[in-house]
C-alpha cells in the first residue's frame, strides 16, 4: 500500500534528493520548499508522513519556524508523522520537537538505509493509533482480558520498572507502550521508538549510543544516540528478539551501568530512560540462549504484560467492527450502512490471524468496495482469506499437507491475476510460520515494512 510522504525543506537539492530516494518505495513523495504553500497544500489532503526541517530563513538557527509548522501539522484532524530533519549541530533542537510531537528525528547528512528506516517506523507508528479522538481501537473493548489488561497498564505505569510486551503481530504493543508511558511521571518527557529488528549491527551503537565527530569515515559532527534523545522519557525498543546476540551484549552494559559511551569518546555520559521492549516471539524461546540472552532478559521483563490475540476476546469485535466503519465511512465519505446478521457472526467467529490490524484492514476494505444496502461478509474479504488458509494447510487423512509457496491457493478457483497470486502466496507463508511477520517476510524475500504493507493491500 503505497504512503504520501512531504519533504518540506529549504533547500531544493536536499528536497530533491529525498524524494528520488522515498518514491521508489512508497509512491507519491512532494517537495515544498516554502512554507506559505503548507496550509493550501494540507487543503487537498494530509500527508502520511512529514520530513520536517526545522529552519528556513537564511540565517536563522533557532528553529522557531520548524517548530511553529509542527505545531500546524499536529493540530490537523488526522494528523501526519513528523520527521524532523537537522544539521548535527541542532541535536538539542530535535529534541525539543520530539517534546512538541514529533516522532523522530534525522540529522544531515543522513544515511539511506536510516532515512527508510525512519520513515517505515513512523508509518507503523501513525497506522497503530489512528482512530482520532475516540482514543485508540486496539485498547478498546470491555471484555475480562481488555479489562485486565488496561487495570495491569494503569497499575505498572507510575513505577520506574522496565515493562516487556508480549503478543502476536497486530495486537497493538506499541499503543500498550504509549499507554504506560503517557501513564506514567516521565509523561512530559519524550517517547521514543525503535525497531530494533531494523537496525543494521554495523550502525547499532551509533543510532543508540551516539558517535563523535571523526569517529568513523561518515560522522562529520557529533551525534546523540537514542538513549540520549530519550533523556528523562521513555525509549520503546521494538521487535527486541530479533536483536543479533552480539548487539544485546551492548545493550546489557548500557543498562547495567546506567551509562551509554558514544563511539569516539573518552568518557560515557548516563543515561536516564525507561526501557519498554517488545516482541512477538513466544514467550519460550526468549528462554532459549541461542535465541536471547538471559541476563539481558532479566534486565528487561521485571514486568511482562501479555496482550491477549482478538480471538481470545471475540466480545469485542463488534464495537471494534463498528468503530472502524464509521472511522472509514467518514474518512472516505460513504454513507453509513448496517451491517448483516451473516456478515457479524463470520467477523465473531473468524480467528483473525493478524489480530486487529487485519480486522481494521477488513472493515477498510468493505467501506470501500460494499455495494449494497448493508455491508455483506465478501465485501470484508474473510472468504477469500478462508480459502486461502484452507489451501495453504490442508488436511489429508490423519496428516497435515503444506504446498510450496509456488502452487497459489488462488489458482484453484480459477483466478490467476497476479494480485491472487500473490495473495495466496503470502497467506501461504504466513500460515507456515504461524503468523511470524519477520520469519514469512525473510521467506518471501521483502522487507517486514513491505510485508505490512502488501497485507494492508490484500486485507489479509
Amino acid at each position: 500500500m503505497s504512503a504520501y510522504i512531504l519533504i518540506l525543506d529549504d533547500d531544493a537539492d536536499v528536497a530533491t534528493a529525498a524524494q528520488l530516494l522515498l518514491r521508489r518505495r512508497y509512491g507519491q513523495v512532494a517537495t515544498l520548499c516554502d512554507p506559505v504553500g503548507l496550509p493550501a497544500l494540507l487543503a487537498r489532503g494530509v500527508p502520511d508522513v512529514v520530513l520536517l526541517d526545522l529552519n528556513f530563513t537564511p540565517g536563522s538557527i533557532n528553529g522557531a519556524e520548524g517548530l511553529a509548522l509542527l505545531d500546524v501539522l499536529r493540530a490537523q484532524s488526522r494528523p501526519p508523522a513528523v520527521i524532523a530533519m537537522t544539521a548535527y549541530a541542532d541535536v538539542p533542537l530535535a529534541v525539543e520537537a520530539l517534546k512538541r510531537g514529533a516522532g523522530d528525528f534525522i540529522t544531515k547528512p543522513w544515511d539511506n538505509a536510516r532515512l527508510i528506516a525512519a520513515v517505515d517506523q513512523a508509518l507503523a507508528r501513525r497506522e497503530s493509533v489512528r482512530g482520532g479522538a475516540t482514543g485508540s481501537p486496539e485498547l478498546m473493548g470491555s471484555s475480562r482480558a481488555m479489562q485486565e489488561l488496561k487495570a495491569l497498564i494503569a497499575s505498572v505505569a507510575p513505577t520506574e520498572a522496565n515493562v516487556m510486551v508480549l503478543g502476536e503481530n497486530g495486537v497493538g504493543k506499541e499503543l500498550v507502550a504509549r499507554a504506560i508511558h503517557a501513564a506514567s511521571r516521565r509523561a512530559a518527557g519524550t517517547m521514543l521508538a525503535v525497531d530494533m529488528g531494523a537496525l543494521p549491527e554495523s550502525t547499532f551503537e551509533s543510532e543508540l549510543f551516539g558517535h563523535r565527530k571523526g569517529s568513523f569515515t561518515d560522522a562529520k559532527a557529533d551525534r546523540a544516540g537514542r538513549f540520549q534523545a530519550a533523556r528523562g522519557g521513555s525509549l520503546f525498543l521494538d521487535e527486541i528478539g530479533n536483536m543479533p546476540l552480539a548487539a544485546q551484549a551492548k545493550l546489557l552494559t548500557a543498562l547495567e551501568r546506567r551509562e551509554v559511551t558514544p563511539i569516539g569518546a573518552d568518557k560515557p555520559e548516563s543515561i536516564d530512560v525507561r526501557i519498554i521492549s517488545a516482541t512477538n516471539l513466544e514467550e519460550a524461546r526468549l528462554f532459549d540462549p541461542l535465541v536471547f540472552r538471559a541476563d539481558l532478559l532479566f534486565r528487561l521483563n521485571t514486568i511482562v504484560i501479555r496482550v491477549p490475540p482478538l480471538r481470545e476476546r471475540r466480545e469485542d469485535v463488534p464495537l471494534l467492527v463498528q468503530h472502524y466503519l464509521k472511522l472509514y465511512e467518514a474518512q472516505y465519505e460513504r454513507p453509513a450502512r448496517n451491517l448483516s446478521a451473516v456478515a457479524m457472526d463470520a467477523l465473531l467467529r473468524h480467528d483473525w490471524p493478524g489480530n486487529v490490524r487485519a480486522l481494521r484492514h477488513a472493515c477498510e476494505r468493505a467501506v470501500i468496495l460494499g455495494q449494497g444496502a448493508e455491508y455483506a461478509i465478501n465485501d470484508f474479504g474473510l472468504a477469500a482469506a478462508n480459502a486461502a488458509t484452507a489451501v495453504a494447510v490442508a488436511p489429508v487423512g490423519t496428516i497435515t499437507v503444506a504446498p510450496p509457496v509456488t502452487a497459489p491457493a488462488a489458482s484453484t478457483s480459477g483466478d490467476l491475476t497476479l494480485d491472487a497470486i500473490e495473495r495466496a502466496a503470502i497467506a501461504a507463508t504466513l500460515a507456515q510460520f504461524n503468523g511470524n511477520i519477520s520469519h514469512a517476510a525473510k521467506t518471501l524475500g521483502i522487507s517486514r515494512a513491505a510485508l505490512y504493507r502488501k497485507l494492508g493491500k490484500h486485507g489479509i
